[in-house]
C-alpha cells in the first residue's frame, strides 16, 4: 500500500503490525470475549494510546493514522475472525495474527501476564528506554511474550555491574565458575583464557512485571550452550529443570548403548 503525500510524492504507508502490537490486541479481544470491537470504544481508544508508546517502529516510517482508533478496531475483527469460535468470513489480517492467538489459545495465564507486564512497562517508561539487541541475538530465541520483554531480560542479564557482583558473589562461595546447569568450567576447559568467563541468565519469566530492581537471587551462572537451550523454546526451562533434562537424556544414552 502507499500513501500519496501533499507534495505529490509516494511513501509507504504505516509499517505493519509486529508481536508485540498484537499481543496487546490479543489481550484487549481476550477481555471481550473475543469480539472485535468499534474505533470509538474507550478501550480502543487507550490501545492506541499504547501502541503509539512502543519503541518498535521508527517515526519517520509512521504517518498520521499510525495506530489510530480505526486501525487498531480493525485489527480486533482481523484477529477475532482467526478465532475458532467465530463462524463468518475471516478478514486478511496480518500472518502474525493467528500465531499470537494460537499463543493465547495455549498458555493464556502467561500471555495474558505478559500483555500486563508490556501496559505496565509502557506506562511507566521502562520498556521505552531498552537498549536495542541485536538481530544475531535474536536468532534461535523463542519468546511468545515478545520482543519488548526480550529486550529487558537481556538488559537485565548483560549488566555488568550485577554480572560482576554475582560472579564475586559464587566465587567466594564456592572458589570456582562452573556452569549452575552441567557444572561446565571455561577455565578448566581453556586455562587462563577462560578464567573469570560465563554468561548470567536472567531466571525470573520474560512475563512477570512488577520491580526494575534485580537481586543476585535472580541471576544465575551458566554455560554459553545451556543458555541457549533455555532460550531455544518456551515455556523456558529452569536452570533445575534443564539439569534434569541432561540427567535424563544421559540415562537414555546409556540405556541405548550410545555415548552422550
Amino acid at each position: 500500500m502507499t500513501i500519496t503525500g501533499t507534495s505529490g510524492g509516494r511513501r509507504q504507508g504505516n509499517p505493519a503490525w509486529v508481536w508485540d502490537e498484537i499481543v496487546l490486541a490479543c489481550d484487549l479481544l481476550r477481555s471481550h470475549g473475543w469480539r472485535g470491537l468499534r474505533p470509538d470504544h474507550p478501550d480502543v481508544i487507550e490501545l492506541s494510546r499504547l501502541l503509539q508508546l512502543l519503541p518498535l517502529h521508527p517515526e519517520e516510517k509512521r504517518d498520521e493514522t499510525f495506530r489510530n482508533a480505526a486501525g487498531v478496531a480493525r485489527k480486533t475483527w482481523d484477529i477475532a475472525t482467526q478465532h475458532p469460535a467465530y463462524r463468518g468470513k475471516q478478514t486478511k489480517g496480518n500472518k502474525l495474527d493467528s500465531k499470537v492467538l494460537d499463543a493465547f489459545l495455549g498458555r493464556p495465564a502467561v500471555m495474558h501476564a505478559a500483555a500486563e507486564a508490556l501496559r505496565a512497562g509502557l506506562d511507566s517508561g521502562a520498556l521505552t528506554r531498552l537498549p536495542q539487541v541485536d538481530e544475531e541475538d535474536d536468532e534461535g530465541v523463542s519468546a511468545p511474550e515478545g520482543r519488548l520483554l526480550l529486550r529487558r531480560h537481556v538488559a537485565r542479564e548483560r549488566d555488568s555491574k550485577l554480572r560482576a557482583a554475582k560472579i564475586k558473589s559464587v566465587l567466594a562461595r564456592t572458589g570456582t565458575l562452573a556452569c549452575e546447569v552441567c557444572s561446565f568450567d571455561f577455565e578448566r576447559a581453556y586455562g587462563a583464557r577462560g578464567a573469570g568467563y560465563i554468561e548470567c541468565h536472567h531466571v525470573i519469566p520474560l512475563h512477570v512485571s512488577g520491580p526494575t530492581t534485580t537481586s543476585l537471587d535472580d541471576l544465575a551462572l551458566i554455560c554459553s550452550n545451556c543458555h541457549r537451550m533455555i532460550h531455544r523454546a518456551a515455556p523456558w526451562p529452569t536452570p533445575p529443570e534443564l539439569r534434569d533434562l541432561i540427567a535424563t537424556a544421559r540415562l537414555v544414552h546409556a540405556g541405548s548403548g550410545t555415548s552422550a
